[in-house]
């Protein structure tokens, strides 16, 4: 455990964002992640079947550690299920967002992703009968939080979006696919670049501080790289770890030094 990866734009820290303390509080300029879902996922360090309650208590424990990490002035892009009906139905989108207002985030909106993947459905209920039907939406979200104040005033003032960029990410319904879990290394729950990249260029600056405490395959860490931002990963996982520093060799290291 510890800095698995140092140069002067990108860091990976193989350890839990839990215990980690190789970053300093009050330094980071958005934080985007994809927590576990707790859907019995196959992780090879994380136990992704737990209790209900006890993934509310995680999920405050990480979140709260979050708002540390954050400037006064930082966000949080945090991309969550809707809900889940796996081993009963929960409300995980509405149970996050009010775990990190009641620690002290701030709400600002949030951004509905539909992944157009309808083969997810796990359960019809009572097929073609009003007894106990499910209702099953196939759409993630994004909650745009932010620390104090959401007028952002630190950092370079340069963006980097296009007008037409803004216009449509501004629109707070975002279409296009998840991942494949081979370009992700095999990671199996990645998200897709397009996630981050978006996140990155709305609701930060170039050169700003990028965190993602729940690495995984390296996504954000690949998309902050390719926006001229600096970027911090915390994964538990030295295997996914390792995948993280060969995307980033692969799919954006753009300064022609090794890692």
């Amino acid at each position: 455990m510890g800095i698995f990866l140092n140069t002067d734009r990108i860091k990976i820290i193989n350890d839990d964002i839990l215990k980690t303390k190789k970053i300093e509080d009050g330094t980071v300029d958005l934080i985007i992640t994809s927590p576990p879902y707790n859907l019995d996922i196959k992780y090879n360090s994380h136990n992704d079947k737990i209790s209900y309650i006890d993934y509310l208590k995680f999920s405050k424990r990480w979140i709260k550690k979050c708002f540390k990490l954050l400037k006064n002035d930082g966000r949080f892009c945090l991309n969550i299920p809707l809900d889940k009906n796996k081993d009963g139905q929960q409300s995980v989108g509405a149970d996050l967002t009010c775990i990190a207002k009641n620690i002290g985030f701030k709400y600002h909106s949030t951004i509905i992703w539909n992944e157009g993947n309808i083969s997810r459905r796990t359960a019809w209920g009572s097929f073609k009968s009003a007894s106990a039907p499910y209702v099953i939406a196939p759409v993630e979200l994004v909650i745009i939080l932010y620390k104090s104040q959401w007028k952002k005033t630190s950092g370079t003032k340069i963006s980097d979006i296009s007008k037409e960029e803004f216009m449509a990410w501004t629109n707070g319904l975002w279409s296009f696919n998840g991942e494949n879990k081979k370009h992700a290394g095999g990671h199996p729950a990645a998200f897709p670049l397009e996630l981050p990249k978006r996140c990155i260029k709305l609701f930060s600056f170039v050169d700003d501080l990028i965190l993602d405490p729940f690495l995984g395959s390296g996504t954000t860490l690949v998309a902050a790289a390719l926006s001229q931002r600096r970027g911090i990963g915390v994964e538990i996982d030295k295997d996914y770890c390792n995948i993280a520093k060969e995307r980033l060799k692969n799919e954006a290291y753009l300064f022609n030094k090794k890692l």
